[in-house]
């Protein structure tokens, strides 16, 4: 078995890990303790914050729940350790689901500013309740025992924190190489594209909300019964700030990342504390200040995180090549008489604007149907009341006999209905695999809970295999392992179209898919949709190149003002005077 970089570098962690409780002072397993602690805490971050975007400075919160849930049971009641546990999980479950769902609606800076109004206000629940002994604390909380073993001391309970931590690491790096851990990366740039693909992407916004929750009062459990007291200094909002700077100094797109930000903070905290009153003296909180100036220096040098930073300078491991796998699922819908969809009578107002005005037409199955018109004629706004991303003022769009009219994005996306978009959104630091693979979230079936514990793996392998053929089939082949970023733009938009055709649509809606493309790749993608629409596609196809929609299309629909001017073959089409007029004024 040949040994990569990342082979070695997580042996050499394992082996000082192992060597800290045998080997290290009793100081240095106090901090390995407290390293293991804040990173199953920022490893929540990592995912919440770093991955799927969303800023939360009330972490602490959770971790003090998991730790006065305990402390209280365990010294009221005598209660067992380990079914306090689950009794804090699903405390913490209630809590972060009911938040969630006030909190996560926010965007912009309201949401940090709500986990800080939440975070200060568990906080000092904490401390203003009588049964849990207020601002003194709780003690006399009794040690954790594995059978027969009781773990008294901080040299024994330390591998149970770490076990857990692994555990932590190992279950969220797999749920992030996963169906769900992709639509978790898709959510950082908003709901339109990850909802383009069948993403309901509220809902996973709370799933990750609690999931981060979870881990927290994990943390404060261990925390409680390591300390065998508890007060609420140790869950205030400072405690939050801390938390939310590890992630981000650790790297907040890396489950690693919590680690080593947790390391640095905790240690760089540590040295501070005992450095500078030698050199300042010991009148003043200088440690503040200089720790504070450190990290603006940290984050300057290494903007991404330190363990990103890191792994630029290690040798980049291949690729796992694809393994073929057995095909997935496709819709077997037979053709019917009549449209597949209908547009009936739609109307969008914006306020006392009317950008489209009661304009009616139908999709026939297997045609690639136009839809042109000179810039604000309502194009993009008919296509968004047809994906969904926009709702209807009144009509209706009916698709295969079913009104989809006003449906959200990720309902229109089940029934059959894929899109691209006018401006190309991909996520740039993620392969044009991994984002292709994005496509198929509809295809699988593997939840959060599956997915870290690696139970869907043969899906997996399936999605990915069928994520590399529409690759192929689109002519990437070469970059299927590059980041999606690192492409020219017309690349791009052909990425884009290889993604929307993993969902397996029955109607494919195409937002100028030939803006950016050269003269040969606008060749190359007309051949394409040809392709496509031999093997049975319906395509709607909003573009601005006249000659690109002359050559592709069968039938073309025109509108000016938000209103249908014009519909009928290309040819006849050109001939219009009608449109002639739109487009030339008459020339």
């Amino acid at each position: 078995m040949k040994l990569t970089w990342s082979t070695v570098v997580l042996a050499a962690f394992l082996a000082v890990l192992v060597g800290v409780p045998i080997l290290a002072p009793q100081f240095w397993v106090t901090l390995g303790n407290y390293i293991g602690l804040y990173s199953i805490v920022a490893l929540g971050l990592v995912l919440l914050t770093g991955v799927a975007g969303q800023t939360s400075f009330g972490q602490a919160a959770f971790v003090g729940l998991g730790a006065y849930t305990t402390a209280y049971l365990t010294t009221r009641y005598g209660t067992s350790p380990w079914l306090t546990l689950f009794v804090g999980l699903a405390i913490t479950a209630l809590v972060a689901l009911a938040l969630g769902f006030i909190t996560l609606r926010m965007k912009g800076h309201y949401l940090p500013l709500a986990t800080i109004a939440w975070g200060i206000s568990l906080s000092f629940l904490f401390g203003n309740l009588e049964f849990l002994d207020g601002h003194t604390g709780m003690t006399g909380i009794p040690s954790l025992a594995i059978g027969g073993l009781e773990l008294r001391n901080e040299r024994s309970i330390y591998f149970l924190i770490w076990a857990i931590a692994l555990a932590a690491l190992w279950g969220t790096g797999n749920l992030l190489d996963s169906r769900p851990g992709r639509a978790i990366r898709s959510l950082r740039g908003g709901f339109e594209m990850a909802e383009s693909f069948g993403v309901d992407g509220a809902r996973l916004k709370i799933v990750v909300f609690v999931y981060a929750a979870l881990l927290a009062c994990i943390s404060g459990w261990l925390y409680a019964h390591l300390q065998r007291f508890v007060n609420p200094t140790p869950f205030s909002i400072i405690a939050g700030i801390e938390y939310l700077f590890m992630a981000v100094v650790g790297g907040a797109g890396s489950v690693w990342g919590a680690v080593v930000g947790a390391t640095l903070i905790t240690l760089l905290k540590q040295v501070l504390q005992d450095v500078l009153p030698q050199l300042l003296g010991r009148s003043g909180n200088f440690e503040m200040i200089v720790f504070g100036a450190l990290l603006i220096v940290l984050l300057q040098r290494a903007r991404d995180g330190v363990w990103p930073w890191i792994e630029r300078l290690l040798p980049r491991a291949p690729p796992l090549p694809v393994r073929a796998a057995e095909p997935l699922p496709v819709r077997h819908y037979a053709a019917q008489d009549g449209a597949l969809l209908e547009v009936r009578a739609a109307r969008k107002t914006f306020g006392g604007l009317i950008a489209v005005n009661d304009i009616s037409f139908d999709i026939r199955h297997g045609e690639i149907l136009g839809l042109i018109g000179p810039n604000g004629a309502g194009k993009s706004t008919t296509f968004g009341l047809i994906s969904g991303a926009l709702p209807l003022t009144s009509g209706d769009v009916v698709f295969r006999g079913r009104s989809i009219g006003s449906r959200p994005p990720f309902e229109i996306a089940r029934r059959g209905i894929g899109r691209t978009f006018q401006h190309v959104k991909l996520i740039p630091t993620m392969s044009v695999l991994d984002n292709v693979a994005l496509g198929g979230y509809l295809r699988g079936r593997a939840g959060v809970l599956r997915a870290a514990l690696r139970l869907d793996r043969r899906e997996e392998a399936r999605v990915r295999a069928e994520a590399a053929r529409q690759i192929e089939r689109v002519g990437l082949g070469a970059h299927m392992y590059d980041a999606a970023g690192s492409l020219p733009l017309g690349q791009q938009r052909i990425v884009e179209i290889a993604r929307v055709l993993a969902c397996d649509p029955t109607l494919l809606l195409l937002d100028e898919p030939a803006a950016g493309l050269r003269y040969l790749e606008k060749q190359e993608l007309a051949k394409l949709l040809r392709t496509l629409k031999s093997e049975g596609m319906t395509i709607l196809l909003v573009e601005h190149d006249m000659d690109f929609v002359m050559g592709v299309t069968d039938r073309l629909v025109v509108m000016v003002f938000g209103e249908k001017l014009a519909e009928g073959l290309p040819a006849e089409i050109q001939r219009n005077p009608a449109v002639r007029e739109a487009y030339l004024g008459g020339v």
